[in-house]
This record gives C-alpha cells, sequence and structure tokens, in this order.
C-alpha cells in the first residue's frame, strides 16, 4: 500500500485552528470488518511513510493490534451506527421513538404540502441517472457546511462523474435528490461494497433547515431499500444525532493513528495530545448546568 498525503488537524468543532502533514497509509475498516471485529494486520510500511491512521478499529480490539512499536494516538472516539435492512421496514420503523415517528410525519407532511400533496423525492442509479443527478446534486453541496467548513462536499468535476458512472453500471450507487417547487433542496449519494450501502455523501440547502429535508429524504430512501438488495446501511465513521435516529445498532470504533517514533513525530504525539486534552476539557466545562446558564445570560 502507499502512503497518501494527509494534514493531521487541531479541530474545535467544526473548524480546523492548525494541521501538521504527515504520509501515512490509511487503512479503513470496512461494516463488514467491524462487525465481525477483526484486527488489520498492518502492511508494511513505506520507506517514506510516517506511519499508518486506521479507521474504524473496534474499540475493544485496540489492545489486540500490534503496533510495531510505533507510537500509538487515539485521534477519534465513536460509534459506528449502521441499520439493518433484512428487518423490514416496518420493523425499523418500530426501532424509531413515538415522537420520533410524529415528528416525521409532520415534517413530510409539510414538505408534501409544497409539492402538490407528496414530497418530490427522484432515486437515481443507472449510468444516465447519475450524469442528471450530479449537476444536480452539486449546486445543493456548494451550499452546505460539509463543503464550506469540512471539505467533503460531493466531489466536484468530470472524474468523480465519471467514477460514480462506473460505479453505477456495476450497479454499486443508489442516490436521491428532494425538490421543492423544482428546486433541489438535499441530496443524499450512497457507494455500495458487497452488500452493505455506505453513506458516502449528503448534504442539505442551509436555507432549508426549517424544513428538516435531511431527515425526510433519509427515510424515503430507507423506504425503498427495504426492497434492494442490501443487507446493511453504513452510516460510516462519525456519530451524530441523525445516525443515532436512523440506526438499528452501533459499534464502538476508534481512529488511531501510528507513527514512527522519531523526535518530530513524538512532538507532533504530545501536541496533539495536549490540544485534545485541552479541547475535551473545555467541552465539559461549558456544557456544565452553571456555566451553561451563565452563557445564556451573557449572550442576551
Amino acid at each position: 500500500m502507499t502512503a497518501v498525503g494527509v494534514r493531521l488537524k487541531f479541530q474545535l468543532g467544526a473548524r480546523t485552528l492548525a494541521t501538521i502533514p504527515r504520509r501515512l497509509v490509511r487503512v479503513a475498516l470496512s461494516l463488514d470488518e467491524v462487525l465481525a471485529g477483526d484486527v488489520p494486520i498492518l502492511p508494511a510500511l513505506p520507506t517514506q511513510a510516517d506511519g499508518y491512521l486506521i479507521t474504524s478499529l473496534p474499540a475493544d480490539r485496540v489492545d489486540a493490534l500490534n503496533t510495531h512499536g510505533l507510537l500509538t494516538v487515539v485521534r477519534q472516539r465513536y460509534v459506528r451506527y449502521h441499520a439493518d435492512l433484512r428487518i423490514g421496514e416496518a420493523a425499523w420503523l418500530a426501532t424509531l421513538s413515538g415522537s420520533a415517528r410524529s415528528g416525521l410525519k409532520r415534517k413530510t407532511k409539510r414538505l408534501a404540502a409544497l409539492s402538490g400533496g407528496t414530497p418530490d423525492i427522484r432515486a437515481y442509479r443507472t449510468p444516465a441517472e447519475i450524469a442528471v443527478f450530479h449537476p444536480l446534486a452539486r449546486t445543493v453541496s456548494a451550499t452546505t457546511y460539509q463543503e464550506r467548513l469540512l471539505g467533503s462536499g460531493l466531489p466536484d468535476g468530470e472524474a468523480p462523474l465519471q467514477g460514480f458512472e462506473a460505479l453505477a453500471a456495476a450497479d454499486r450507487v443508489r442516490a436521491w435528490l428532494l425538490f421543492v417547487e423544482g428546486r433541489p433542496i438535499a441530496y443524499l449519494c450512497c457507494t455500495a461494497q458487497g452488500g452493505t450501502l455506505r453513506y458516502d455523501h449528503v448534504g442539505h440547502d442551509p436555507a432549508d433547515n426549517a424544513l428538516s429535508p435531511g431527515a425526510v429524504l433519509q427515510v424515503e430512501a430507507m423506504r425503498q431499500l427495504f426492497d434492494d438488495r442490501f443487507v446493511w446501511f453504513d452510516f460510516t465513521e462519525g456519530e451524530g444525532q441523525h445516525k443515532r435516529q436512523f440506526a438499528t445498532a452501533g459499534t464502538a470504533c476508534v481512529d488511531l493513528l501510528l507513527l514512527r517514533p522519531t523526535l518530530a513525530n513524538r512532538a507532533t504525539v504530545a501536541a496533539l495530545g495536549a490540544f485534545d486534552d485541552a479541547a475535551g476539557w473545555a467541552k465539559r466545562t461549558l456544557s456544565h448546568p452553571r456555566l451553561a446558564r451563565v452563557m445564556r445570560g451573557i449572550r442576551r
């Protein structure tokens, strides 16, 4: 495996304050590997590489990983959520709370009222359909915080489009757009790996936040997927209320950074550790009920 350039981020929320460049070999565990509790066997480290970045290693398997004496840093802890598509729509809806189901019904009705009685949600899966989907979804992606702040919007350009079309030709893409009055306001683009469909690219126009378009679009996509060929819907790395709500289960995971024990890398590990500790302390402090009340008073 080859090493790629990675910028190790000093990040608060969605904002990156500083970065340190390193060349790392990425080792990304699939959902099947996560559910099986697999421990990756690390490939040989190229001479020019600084180390490895392992994503979605089950937290209870960290001690079983052979780190080969490299410096080890936990960069992120999260639950990797997924939905079991074998259980069917009715059983999946039953996993949602009563208030969640009622809220989704209200949101769906609100959007339906703007679209002639039924939410205008369109599905795309063939190469020709993806060629239509991509430019429309790009207009939405360009407005999203995922693209503006995180640089993780729907990839733009001819090469990414051709990649999606090739996947579609192999029946490995499912995509959706939600329209209001003929204007796309939310998109979801998923790629398949075996029997798993991945939550790869998602976003909605922030101007339409009040309509909760992402939730309505997700529900319709899930309903269609229960009649499709997939076993799992993988919400991928990272947490979020949206993922928790629609998943049927999850696995506690960590992202691990393994670095050669050089002086520069030791300094990097120390800096990352100090920053993460400070950020964690600040988050805990600011979330304290008494301080939260004070901050609300200041904002008023």
